[in-house]
């Protein structure tokens, strides 16, 4: 796996269309049993509710998507709503659009648009990552070499993750598949040769909006 979207943390949106108001709620799910109690979670919530239509895809390939119309025409609410995830491509989540009848009809084509519509406003309240292929990459170096990998790894926007100064200087950082082979290319060159490589670990990792790393350590 290079890259993968998932949805990080749910959260909740809201739309109001011709008087219905819709309301999104997603959560992350890992299997079909959570995406469940999930939908089950959001129907007894909005018991009083006109319709509770949802949708989800998990796994590493979306082996696993299911949606209901929850009693709109079919085809109107579900279908569309994952088509919504799908056409994100997101992996993991599930998706409850609420809705509570404002007395107008909205028609087929109205229906599709808004069901949509809501997942979009559902996602745009929640926090979608992309998880990708990388090395936490450990390296130590003198004080000379330091500055030159420091100067390096800025360039390239390469995060380090941890720290250790003693008679040289240690180094954690979190490398893209992509990158890895080149970064020590460049390194080595930059130092001279005087890098030490002292363990390399494969990891699943994303950048979350506060821009905190997060990651994943993968079995050897």
């Amino acid at each position: 796996m290079k890259t993968q979207k998932i949805l990080y943390k749910g959260g909740e949106g809201e739309l109001i269309e011709k008087k219905s108001r819709f309301i999104a709620t997603t959560r992350p799910v890992e299997s079909e049993e959570e995406a469940l109690a999930f939908i089950a979670e959001m129907k007894k919530k909005y018991w009083d509710a006109t319709h509770n239509c949802s949708a989800f895809v998990i796994g590493d390939r979306q082996q696993i998507q299911r949606c209901s119309d929850d009693g709109e025409p079919q085809g109107t609410a579900g279908r569309p709503m994952l088509d919504v995830l799908l056409g994100e491509d997101i992996h993991n989540m599930a998706v409850v659009v609420t809705r509570y009848f404002g007395g107008t009809l909205l028609g087929t084509g109205g229906l599709v648009r808004a069901y949509s519509k809501s997942v979009q406003v559902g996602l745009e309240a929640s926090e979608v990552i992309e998880k990708r292929s990388g090395f936490l990459l450990k390296m130590a170096a003198d004080y000379n070499g330091i500055g030159k990998i420091q100067y390096i790894l800025g360039k390239k926007g390469l995060p380090t993750i941890a720290s250790e100064y003693g008679a040289d200087v240690t180094l954690e950082v979190l490398v893209p598949e992509e990158e890895e082979k080149g970064l020590k290319e460049e390194i080595t060159e930059g130092t001279s040769g005087r890098t030490v490589y002292q363990e390399e670990k494969a990891v699943l990792y994303a950048i979350l909006s506060d821009g905190t790393p997060l990651i994943e350590e993968l079995p050897q």
